[in-house]
């Protein structure tokens, strides 16, 4: 991880996002900006909340881990996001790991500062209102799927979400057969054989490392008209 300072380095990204709307005196904040390679943690499940993170660039992978140690994959994030409000209000530690996918960047705010400086704001209390519904709701939608759903809707409602996607859409859209299984709540093992089963029916057509979809109509129909948004 690489940290610079200086609101020069920050500036291009506080316009870009309108995050000086947000911010009361934004140029006398100590905001850093952190560099991080790909596969490297930003956050790690467990340990102290320091500050706050705004992702300005790049793709991050957030999940969350289980007593077996399997690690329980919640959504991919892209700019803007926001890590650390969650624990931030509830004055936990962090709730899940975040890794970079792809070099990232980050506007970093120190928890003292946001706790001194910026808790008071109207503005700065209703960009972080906004992110945590959006998080609350689209969680909540994908608990109510995964809870009331076979796993053949499960997966013909992941198709048809990230299909033409919509922001959570996107957030859980990847190729990876163990991922497609973590997002909706099966083992590789069984999604393969659903797989192999709808493209016996000429609803998918199978390859060496994915699928291909043949029939989206049928796929529709499998889902029932849900969505993981």
């Amino acid at each position: 991880m690489k940290m610079y300072r200086g609101y020069e380095k920050i500036q291009p990204y506080m316009s870009l996002f309108n995050l000086e709307q947000i911010f009361a005196d934004a140029a006398l904040l100590p905001i850093q900006l952190r560099e991080y390679d790909s596969d490297e943690y930003v956050l790690t499940e467990g340990d102290e909340l320091e500050g706050l993170y705004f992702q300005v660039e790049g793709l991050t992978r957030v999940s969350s881990s289980v007593e077996t140690g399997k690690s329980l994959l919640l959504r991919f994030c892209h700019p803007l996001s926001i890590f650390g409000d969650i624990e931030l209000i509830q004055k936990v530690a962090v709730q899940s790991q975040v890794q970079a996918v792809q070099p990232s960047k980050f506007l970093f705010i120190d928890i003292q500062t946001v706790e001194r400086n910026l808790m008071q704001d109207y503005r700065f209390l209703n960009e972080l209102l906004k992110h945590l519904s959006y998080k609350l709701q689209t969680c909540t939608a994908a608990s109510r799927i995964n809870s009331l759903s076979s796993v053949e809707e499960r997966f013909a409602i992941y198709l048809m979400s990230t299909r033409l996607p919509k922001e959570f859409g996107k957030e859980i859209s990847t190729p990876h057969i163990p991922e497609i299984a973590s997002v909706i709540g099966t083992t590789p093992r069984h999604l393969n054989r659903l797989i192999q089963k709808l493209s016996d029916l000429e609803i998918l057509c199978k390859k060496r490392k994915g699928f291909v979809v043949l029939d989206w109509e049928r796929v529709d129909e499998l889902s029932n008209g849900l969505r993981y948004d």
